[in-house]
């Protein structure tokens, strides 16, 4: 029984997410990214939910996946659909949840085929 899940390759896979960093193969990112389902990953400037702006939804489009797939932080919320217009205009999906939710979520639909991009807001760890 094989205990490892079927990859396909050359497409990105979330390998591990935590407080303030996810893991996309073997590369850690402590800030927002961009993990389109194949090609280089993108850093991505928003620090957290009040700081996304029409422009920051206008770089997912360039990249033209057929679903975006939003992780908001440790905290499922929702966005206002005017931010992100332009990939309703494109008839590009759009599905909002918490960062770890969407991390899986993303693993499942790469591993289907999909044109599918990771939106990840990462939050900055704290300081304790």
């Amino acid at each position: 029984m094989k205990f490892q899940p079927d990859q396909l390759d050359g497409v990105n896979a979330v390998s591990r997410l935590e407080a303030g960093r996810v893991w996309v193969h073997n590369a850690a990112f402590e800030h927002s990214v961009l993990v389109p389902w194949r090609g280089a990953i993108q850093p991505w400037p928003v620090a957290a939910l009040g700081d996304l702006q029409a422009t920051h939804f206008e770089q997912i489009a360039d990249l033209q996946p057929e679903l975006v797939i939003f992780g908001s932080g440790a905290r499922m919320s929702f966005i206002s659909p005017a931010l992100y217009r332009g990939l309703i205009e494109r008839r590009i999906g759009f599905e909002c949840m918490d960062t770890a939710a969407a991390c899986r979520t993303f693993n499942v639909l790469v591993n289907e085929g999909r044109k599918v991009l990771g939106a990840f807001l990462i939050e900055p760890r704290r300081a304790d």
